[in-house]
C-alpha cells in the first residue's frame, strides 16, 4: 500500500513512517524504499517519529533492566 503511495506521488502515512523509520534503526532499509522516503516524505515526519521510537526503545531497555535488578535482589 506505502509503495502504491510513493509510486504515485503522494506522501507516505503514519504507518508507512513508522515502518520506515523501524526498518531503518535495524538497518534493513531497502535502498529503493529509502529514495521514496526521500522524495515524498517530509523530514520533520520522520524526526519526529524516529525521536518517539528512539525514547520508547530506552524506556524499554531501562525497564528491563530495572525487572532483571529487582527480580535477581540487587
Amino acid at each position: 500500500m506505502d509503495q502504491e503511495n510513493n509510486q504515485n506521488g503522494k506522501p507516505p502515512s503514519l504507518i508507512g513512517v513508522f515502518g520506515s523509520v523501524v526498518a531503518s534503526m535495524f538497518g534493513v532499509q531497502s535502498s529503493r524504499q529509502r529514495e521514496a522516503d526521500f522524495t515524498h516524505g517530509k523530514a520533520s515526519h520522520f524526526i519526529i517519529v524516529g525521536l518517539v521510537m528512539t525514547v520508547v526503545f530506552v524506556l524499554l531497555i531501562w525497564a528491563v533492566v530495572a525487572l532483571v535488578m529487582r527480580i535477581s535482589g540487587i
